[in-house]
């Protein structure tokens, strides 16, 4: 919208007379958003002082508390009869002081490492899986045993069975194991 168009509707003149005087259509003013009005925050007149901010605080830090959720701290304090907010109220405390996190002491568990085959040379570290392949008819399939070398990808042995079986994968690798040692 432009600013001569404001001072026109300010002025009384119509829409219709101001979008005419401006060479504009009528559409194109209603379809411009209006300007953004500026308004300060409004206080909630419910809103919690420091002083109960700090009372919420200091219940859900208490020793008999330090390890619950909010939610369980709530639960146990409406038992006692004490009402100091609710469970949305103590995590924005909680977020106001940095302090949402697990409240629970959990044992720290290091990351461990994941186990790694290398390979300097070839037949060193083998390699092997079981592949569906798609038989003639929708429904049917094959299983691709294949055992590979992992330094230099050569396809060390591969057999195609009906089914799946831990014997078949036994004979492979016994027959691979007795070619190539």
């Amino acid at each position: 919208m432009t600013s001569a168009y404001r001072h026109l509707v300010e002025a009384a003149v119509p829409t219709r007379q101001a979008a005419a005087l401006l060479g504009l259509s009528r559409t194109t003013i209603y379809r411009q958003p209006a300007a953004p009005v500026d308004h300060e925050p409004v206080v909630p007149p419910n809103k919690l002082c420091a002083a109960e901010r700090a009372e919420i605080l200091a219940a859900l830090n208490s020793p008999e508390f330090v390890d619950l959720a909010p939610l369980q701290v709530y639960a146990k304090l409406l038992d006692e009869g004490i009402y100091l907010g609710s469970v949305s109220t103590f995590y924005r405390v909680l977020q106001e002081n940095e302090q949402v996190k697990e409240r629970r002491r959990l044992a720290k568990h290091p990351a461990r490492a994941i186990p790694e085959l290398v390979a300097t040379a070839p037949g060193q570290v083998l390699s092997w899986d079981i592949t569906k392949l798609a038989g003639p008819v929708k429904g049917k399939y094959f299983d691709c045993y294949l055992m590979v070398d992992i330094h230099s990808r050569f396809i060390v042995g591969a057999h195609v069975h009906a089914t799946e079986s831990g014997v078949l994968a036994m004979e492979m690798m016994k027959e691979i194991f007795g070619i190539h040692g």
